[in-house]
């Protein structure tokens, strides 16, 4: 073999190896999110340095040619404030996502454990101040994972879940897309293995963005409307929230949230109302929040925020008490990589 040809065989396989590598990519991401601050239940304060949903995870695609594409995504939540592992005493996992999926033209079918894609529809997309996580996060939307079983006015374990799950998701569709999914409750026989069903729609087009999303589980159901709207420096958006469940009975539950922004900066306020529950006298709820962000670039940020529930004698928003209030002082910096 001559020395050109060999050149010519490497050069053709050092292509392959480019080629090959070009179809298939892995994507770590995640953010680091930790606040110092003075929180206060009742009349019991505290003041320590607090973790706000931070995360990492691996992210892939492989591209299987005629259109279809293999993808997974497997995302660990960890403490910022300690370094351990959230979900789970043994450390770190998974369980905040792991799904493989398939998509095409056709859309996208998902396996696994993800996050059910109502509340991004509803109440995720309405929190802009910290992407509703810490102690400023929404306390009084009604998960979806956990409907169907009270604890002081606020639903309990039970629910869709997260787990076991199968979903389809529509292509986009001039700014619209929908997922339904299917919750597969992998109990023993003779208990409660019913199914759980989520159902999320989203439309967006310049500066208008709608959502609705609707959960439903052994009898216990929740459905959500969401609108934002942005015109110039101004961004305004809310929710409406509507629960039935079995022992608590029905419920309504609204928040409106703005952010202004000024170069670098953000100021937000939001406020929310829970109703009553119709099975539980002075269940009802408030929440509002003030805030400030400063971009110091696309994936750092610094800021501060308020955030107060008033609870009412049967409610515990935000509280293992029931009647107790909370409220929060805080400062923190979220790192996006």
């Amino acid at each position: 073999m001559t020395k050109m040809t060999r050149i010519a065989l490497a050069a053709l396989a050092v292509m392959g190896a480019t080629t090959a590598m070009a179809q298939s990519s892995v994507t770590l991401y995640g953010r680091i999110n930790t606040t110092v601050e003075r929180q206060k239940i009742g009349d019991n304060s505290v003041t320590g340095l607090y973790n706000n949903a931070s995360r990492f995870g691996f992210r892939g695609t492989e591209d299987l040619g005629g259109g279809l594409k293999a993808g997974f995504v497997l995302e660990s939540g960890f403490n910022s404030d300690n370094g351990m592992g959230t979900g789970s005493a043994t450390g770190l996992t998974f369980k905040r996502q792991s799904e493989v999926n398939l998509s095409g033209n056709f859309g996208m079918v998902r396996l696994g454990n993800f996050f059910p894609e109502s509340y991004f529809a509803s109440a995720d997309y309405v929190s802009m101040h910290n992407h509703d996580t810490g102690s400023s996060s929404d306390a009084l939307y009604q998960d979806p994972n956990w409907m169907g079983v009270s604890t002081g006015g606020q639903g309990g374990a039970g629910g869709v879940g997260t787990a076991n799950k199968i979903a389809y998701r529509t292509p986009s569709m001039g700014g619209f897309w929908a997922e339904g999914s299917v919750s597969l409750h992998e109990k023993a026989l003779g208990t409660n293995n019913k199914n759980g069903y989520d159902l999320a729609a989203n439309y967006n087009t310049g500066p208008v963005h709608l959502g609705a999303g609707y959960s439903r589980w052994d009898g216990n159901w929740q459905a959500s409307v969401r609108g934002l709207y942005t015109f110039g420096q101004f961004t305004v958006g809310g929710y409406y929230q509507r629960n039935d469940e079995n022992l608590l009975g029905s419920r309504n539950n609204f928040r409106l949230s703005g952010m202004y922004t000024l170069g670098a900066s953000e100021f937000h306020l939001n406020a929310g109302r829970a109703n009553s529950w119709s099975n539980l006298s002075s269940s009802a709820a408030t929440q509002y929040t003030v805030g400030y962000n400063y971009n110091l670039s696309k994936r750092t940020k610094v800021y501060g925020y308020y955030t107060r529930v008033n609870n009412s004698s049967n409610a515990s928003y935000g509280s293992a008490v029931k009647g107790a209030d909370f409220s929060s002082f805080a400062v923190g910096v979220r790192h996006a990589f």
